[in-house]
């Protein structure tokens, strides 16, 4: 199996996106594993490298197809000259994130690359004429023309999510019971073939408090849940529940389990960052790509000062690499829908 070719998105320069992607691919061992493509500019790379008194070395390129092995190359995905001021929001360097991200996102369509890291971006920054959505997943959803899971993975837990960045207000009318059985066999088949586990066994948390009490704190998980679930073992999904989502976790009832499904945004990533916060992954299944994130976001707060750890970022990396040998071992790689190609100027929404 020859080495992946593995594109990074390089986020928010103003972010620490830059310095872990320097930190984690200054160790030359990397280049045994995959061939980096760093999307983003030479001159953002350049200014970090100096930050973090780095060995660091790349080749510039302009398309992926060039990138050589045993070398790490960066693909300059803007020409103007930008201001760099660690710790900042800036419209600008939303703009530039989400320029780095669409070229990424076209050449792992075109299958120019085999897979993606994406490095974090400020949602608030981002919100401009060309991109007008809330995230990575949501534009990823919309390119590939798929319902994706949001996964959050560690070598502990893995939580998958119904619902992604939805307000609270807005959940009654999201969740349904096909959505809910939808992800559960997302989850279920990303276990089994991204993940090598031939027989998941799937935890669903409860929507409400002591989830619904029998009906006596709101009625969605008899009459959404508990039917997905009934669904879903008759398609040979080993799905449970729905449980308290307190006492779940509370009592550690999680490592019974192979992967969670929670309900909502923070009901899944609050207990996965205080377990697994650091070395965790967000990777988003569903797809006809391998995508992973790491599971943090910009950190301005400590932009610039050389001290932000690359660990989870690190994690997100290997962790592509190994899903994508998983499916071209096991052959689960889908097609890709034949649409138009995205382009950078192309709304979002």
């Amino acid at each position: 199996m020859s080495l992946p070719k593995v594109g990074i998105s390089l986020g928010d320069y103003n972010g620490i996106g830059p310095e872990i992607i320097i930190k984690t691919l200054s160790d030359a061992r990397i280049l045994n594993f995959c061939t980096p493509v760093i999307y983003g500019s030479s001159k953002v790379l350049s200014f970090y490298k100096n930050l973090t008194d780095s060995k660091f070395r790349y080749e510039t390129i302009t398309k992926a197809e060039t990138a050589k092995h045993n070398n790490i190359s960066v693909l300059n995905c803007w020409q103007h000259e930008v201001k760099i001021e660690p710790g900042v929001q800036d419209e600008e360097a939303g703009k530039c994130a989400v320029e780095a991200f669409f070229t990424a996102v076209n050449d792992l369509k075109d299958r120019k690359i085999d897979a993606l890291v994406t490095a974090p971006f400020d949602k608030k920054s981002v919100q401009n004429t060309n991109f007008s959505l809330k995230g990575h997943t949501e534009y990823l959803a919309q390119v590939f023309d798929k319902e994706p899971l949001m996964f959050m993975v560690s070598e502990s837990l893995k939580v998958a999510l119904v619902t992604d960045h939805v307000a609270v207000a807005d959940l009654k009318d999201k969740i349904t019971e096909e959505l809910v059985l939808h992800k559960l066999q997302l989850i279920h088949n990303s276990l089994k073939n991204d993940f090598a586990i031939p027989q998941p066994k799937i935890a669903v948390l409860g929507l409400n408090p002591h989830a619904g009490d029998g009906g006596i704190i709101g009625k969605e998980d008899e009459e959404i849940l508990k039917p997905a679930l009934e669904k879903a073992r008759d398609k040979k999904i080993l799905a449970f529940g729905p449980f308290p989502a307190d006492g779940f976790f509370g009592s550690n009832n999680y490592k019974a389990y192979d992967g969670v499904l929670a309900s909502y945004h923070d009901q899944g990533l609050i207990p996965f960052k205080t377990l697994s916060f650091g070395e965790g992954v967000n990777f988003t299944a569903g797809l006809p790509v391998v995508r992973t994130s790491p599971d943090h976001g910009v950190a301005y707060d400590i932009a610039g000062k050389n001290i932000a750890n690359e660990r989870s970022f690190r994690t997100a990396l290997f962790t592509a690499i190994e899903i994508w040998k998983r499916r071209v071992a096991n052959g689960s790689f889908e097609p890709i829908a034949n649409k138009p190609a995205t382009t950078k100027k192309e709304p979002t929404a």
